[in-house]
């Protein structure tokens, strides 16, 4: 049947990704594809026993209709807790409850750009946040990256050519889909450069909690003295993604624009999600259960590497992550990773070309690998047929 869809509706595209991630219900399939948390660290018990003690306690009140902005009690310990953690000085009035970073990138897209405008962010970025943009028609002005996140020196002379642009969007904290870290200083001034030309930062930092070595950065949001910045949290991470809780922190004006999209969109996220993640926090330190994480992931990453310095040609890039759950991979440039896909798959392994996380799409030689999700005998294996497959190029 032919539809007359909305022109929008026309630049909608299934996620890489999330298709890939179909991959993994395969028999036998060593997956580096989906940025997903090993669900055998989900504190399962615990959540169990909580969720009988807020129906015994709260009843219907907890399968209710709720606030739009979210329960109070879960705003008050990001605030108090979460925040401080990033550097920031803020209240539950500022904190919008979402469902995931994810809703809030879609909220700042909305609140700014107009159809054709132009969005500045990293090279690569992440495609959850092109795929948002992509349905307002955004222009891209892409900042390429070092191994200190984007190369902010290059950002003012790229402002100056396009005059009009508002909006960045960074991930600083072991960033989607390299793995790497913006500086501090870097951070700055990016935060200078937005007060100078009016721009609007989106930090988007569901990874900046799970850091192996060295201290964590504060936020960029830590340095915003003109209100420019958005953070987006979220607790898929260093939780349970199943419960698709996230937030937005920003200026009192930002936050109460972004409530009613909240109530367009969706009302309110889950009441008794919320009580959970809330309650959770209250009888058990989060950051403790972060601890135990870390500990997993960043023997993960340490076999991964090692795997990869072991089994790829020797000519292999790759980077050095501090944290989160990705390494990056740069292969011979005539490559082209979606290809090298299709033999992987042939030895039951998969990744996430990185061709779709380019905004114009221009460079296909590379993978991005994930080591949060799979045991450490499976990524010694995966890693030793994938580099087969490459080796098999040479």
């Amino acid at each position: 049947m032919k539809y007359k869809f909305a022109t929008r509706a026309n630049s909608l595209k299934g996620s890489e990704i999330r298709e890939l991630l179909k991959l993994t219900e395969m028999p036998d399939i060593i997956s580096f594809a989906g940025g997903l948390p090993a669900p055998e660290l989900f504190p399962t018990d615990k959540i169990s026993d909580l969720t009988k003690e807020i129906i015994d306690k709260e009843g219907g009140v907890a399968l209710q209709y709720s606030a739009t902005e979210g329960f109070v009690v879960l705003r008050e310990i990001i605030a108090n807790e979460r925040m401080k953690l990033a550097k920031v000085n803020t209240t539950k009035d500022n904190v919008l409850i979402t469902a995931g970073s994810q809703q809030a990138i879609d909220f700042c897209a909305r609140l700014f750009l107009n159809d054709g405008d132009y969005v500045i962010c990293e090279n690569p970025s992440y495609l959850g946040a092109l795929n948002v943009f992509n349905t307002f028609n955004a222009k891209y002005l892409p900042v390429e990256m070092d191994d200190n996140g984007m190369v902010v020196e290059s950002l003012e002379a790229i402002i100056k050519a396009h005059p009009e642009a508002k909006l960045v969007y960074t991930i600083p904290d072991f960033q989607n889909p390299t793995g790497r870290t913006m500086s501090v200083e870097r951070r700055k001034k990016l935060v200078e450069l937005a007060n100078k030309y009016q721009l609007v930062i989106m930090e988007d930092n569901p990874y900046g909690e799970l850091i192996f070595d060295g201290e964590r950065f504060p936020s960029i949001k830590s340095f915003d003295t003109e209100e420019r910045v958005i953070y987006m949290g979220s607790f898929s991470k260093t939780f349970c993604p199943g419960y698709r809780v996230g937030w937005a922190c920003a200026a009192d004006e930002i936050i109460q624009k972004m409530i009613m999209l909240k109530q367009v969109a969706d009302l309110q996220c889950s009441t008794i999600a919320q009580r959970e993640v809330a309650y959770y926090m209250l009888e058990n330190p989060l950051d403790e259960h972060i601890a135990d994480i870390v500990k997993v992931y960043k023997k993960r990453r340490d076999v991964m590497l090692e795997s990869i310095k072991q089994y790829f040609p020797s000519n292999v890039k790759y980077t050095f992550p501090l944290g989160g759950l990705f390494t990056w991979v740069e292969v011979d440039a005539k490559l082209n990773a979606a290809d090298i896909l299709v033999d992987a798959l042939k030895q039951k392994v998969a990744f996430v070309p990185g061709g779709a996380f380019y905004p114009l799409g221009d460079k296909k030689n590379f993978l991005r690998l994930n080591y949060s999700n799979m045991p450490e005998d499976r990524i010694v294996e995966g890693i030793k047929r994938l580099g087969e497959v490459l080796n098999s190029y040479a």
